[in-house]
């Protein structure tokens, strides 16, 4: 119940908000959202799991209170490595069916994800039109509209058609302006989980000798080596999205509508993170980095992402300059989710190799690391 009672506190204060959102009229948008302080078990498998959903939505929508139980439907819609999504299905009467949206958060996810940040900036991103609405929020997680669409596969994101939408998409959710701090919070972020990372100590035997194969120290001296690097770029500081693989991306093709959903670790960070962390996502959980954006493809998104309505016009100086700096904020998503694994390893009762991916993703920063910092010194000394 700790918990629950936290959650209740964020989104009290996610209610009190009062800032701006874009374009200045998030404030006209944003409404009061309900929330229960009901807590579901995750780890219940679930027909058991379906009476606890369907006394949680009435409890949260005071039209569905009345509603006898056969008249509600749970499925499963998907579950990725830290939530479980369910779509609920309301007949409100015989003409009438509504669909929402349940997220349960995985157990431990508050080692790595920021909630209160998330609650607070999902209410103005949901007003200005990002991701599905936000209609009701509990103990460990929130209901939202349900999106009609199909969830993209990594190979979808390289497809000229999509690129292009995806990256007009990520130039407005970037304009977005959301209360408190603009500060970014990418060091900060790698910083905290690598404190947290580094004391962990694992019960099985095998992960234990492996987690101890990791040099705590050298991973220190790289993320300031690439945080005094990085820094010398200026990079724009936006709201980003920090997350943008393809299970955050859902389209609905009849309509060509593309969706960017679960902002759950949504902060103000450099621009050259979120779309750098974008191209790498192209690699899937399998980490096939041969699939890693071609320069052309690169300068395709980015040309969208910079005009939209006239990609063409864009001049090479812009491209280059957002494609450099792209290169060299992808090491950062490297070592953001590197180190973000080796917790999930210890904290996560979801059945992924965690420290395998670890050292997938750590390997292909040394990999890369000596090819951007050439490339990034020799841009900025024929530039400068």
């Amino acid at each position: 119940m700790g918990a629950a009672k936290n959650n209740n506190n964020i989104w009290a204060l996610a209610n009190a908000e009062d800032g701006g959102g874009a374009n200045g009229n998030a404030n006209a948008n944003a409404q009061q959202i309900p929330y229960s302080s009901f807590v579901v078990d995750t780890s219940l498998p679930l027909p058991l799991m379906i009476p606890r959903i369907i006394e949680l939505c009435k409890d949260l929508f005071k039209n569905w209170r009345e509603l006898d139980d056969s008249l509600f439907s749970v499925e499963r819609v998907s579950g990725g490595i830290t939530n479980l999504l369910l779509k609920v299905s309301v007949k409100e009467d015989t003409d009438r069916q509504v669909s929402v949206t349940v997220r349960l958060y995985g157990p431990n996810t508050e080692y790595v994800i920021n909630r209160e940040r998330e609650i607070l900036a999902i209410k103005y991103l949901s007003a200005a039109g990002f991701g599905a609405k936000l209609l009701g929020g509990f103990g460990n997680g929130m209901v939202q509209s349900f999106i009609n669409a199909r969830t993209l596969e990594p190979s979808d994101m390289r497809e000229p058609k999509i690129a292009a939408e995806i990256a007009k998409e990520l130039g407005k959710f970037h304009k977005v302006d959301i209360p408190g701090s603009k500060e970014p919070q990418l060091w900060v972020d790698i910083l905290k989980f690598y404190e947290k990372a580094s004391t962990l100590r694992f019960e099985e035997p095998d992960k234990q000798k492996l987690f101890e194969t990791i040099s705590f120290q050298e991973l220190h001296k790289e993320i300031i080596e690439l945080r005094e690097f990085t820094g010398l770029l200026n990079a724009p500081v936006v709201f980003a999205h920090n997350d943008l693989l393809s299970g955050n991306l859902m389209l609905n093709d009849e309509e060509e509508k593309l969706y960017l959903i679960d902002f759950e670790y949504g902060s103000y960070n450099y621009r050259g993170f979120d779309i750098g962390n974008h191209f790498n996502e192209y690699a899937g959980y399998d980490c096939d980095y041969s699939q890693y954006p071609s320069n052309e493809e690169q300068y395709h998104f980015i040309k969208h992402y910079l005009q939209p309505d006239k990609p063409d016009e864009v001049s090479v100086a812009e491209v280059e300059s957002v494609f450099i700096e792209t290169d060299a904020y992808k090491l950062a998503s490297h070592l953001y989710w590197a180190i973000w694994a080796i917790i999930q390893a210890r904290m996560s009762p979801i059945e992924f190799e965690y420290l395998g991916y670890f050292f997938l993703r750590y390997n292909e920063y040394k990999k890369q690391k000596p090819l951007t910092f050439s490339l990034v010194t020799s841009y900025r000394s024929a530039t400068l």
